[in-house]
This record gives C-alpha cells, sequence and structure tokens, in this order.
C-alpha cells in the first residue's frame, strides 16, 4: 500500500517562493506516474503538474507554467514542487497523487494514491 506525506507548506508573500515535497512509503515510488493538485477553499480541486515514472515527461497546468516546477528523486521515494513567483491566486492546501497507470494525466480521478495535503497561503 502505498502512503504519502507532503510537507513544506506554509505562509509566504506574493512573489516570493515556496519549495514543496512528498514523501512516499515503500519501493513502489519508481513506477508510479506523479502529480501535484490543489484546492482552495470553496472550490473544486485542480490540475497542477505531473511527472512520468521515469521523470522525463512533465505537464503544467497553463496557470502555473512558467513559474513552478515538478521533479522527483527515485532514489529517496520523494517528489517536489518547486514555486516561483507567486501570487495570491495560488492559496490552496496542495496535494501529491500517485498512479501505476496514467491515462489522462490532469484529472484527479485518475490517481488511486493521495497525500493528506500542505496548505500554502499567499498573502499580498
Amino acid at each position: 500500500q502505498v502512503q504519502l506525506v507532503e510537507s513544506g507548506g506554509g505562509l509566504v508573500q506574493a512573489g516570493g517562493s515556496l519549495r514543496l515535497s512528498c514523501a512516499a512509503s515503500g519501493s513502489s515510488f519508481s513506477v508510479l506516474d506523479m502529480a501535484w493538485f490543489r484546492q482552495a477553499p470553496e472550490k473544486e480541486r485542480e490540475f497542477v503538474a505531473a511527472i512520468n515514472w521515469g521523470g522525463a515527461r512533465t505537464h503544467y497546468a497553463d496557470s502555473v507554467k512558467g513559474r513552478f516546477t515538478i521533479s522527483r528523486n527515485n532514489a529517496d521515494n520523494t517528489l517536489h514542487l518547486q514555486m516561483d513567483s507567486l501570487h495570491p491566486e495560488d492559496t490552496a492546501n496542495y496535494y501529491c497523487a500517485g498512479t501505476a497507470i496514467v491515462r489522462y494525466f490532469s484529472q484527479h480521478t485518475a490517481y488511486p494514491y493521495w497525500g493528506q495535503g500542505t496548505q500554502v497561503p499567499v498573502s499580498s
């Protein structure tokens, strides 16, 4: 059973940077396609970024392209999201997610494994 735990969230001002991490249990991490989603209060969960099992392919939502970078380290079973030039609109609870086989990488229903989330409030 895959377990995911996010960390690194916290208050940041507009224009600032933050690096989120996701630690995975077990040795199955290296075969999982991974992604970051976010959910603001009273809003639906939305796609942020995805990375394939080997790390060679990445995808980003248009709203974060050029500002966020997704990466992974299969040696220590970690996923990361580097967030730069943050906007107040980026305020949300951020979740990491994984799946053994991805069909539609931007849809949350494609991912059976989820972390508990980490809060990122962006103030101006």
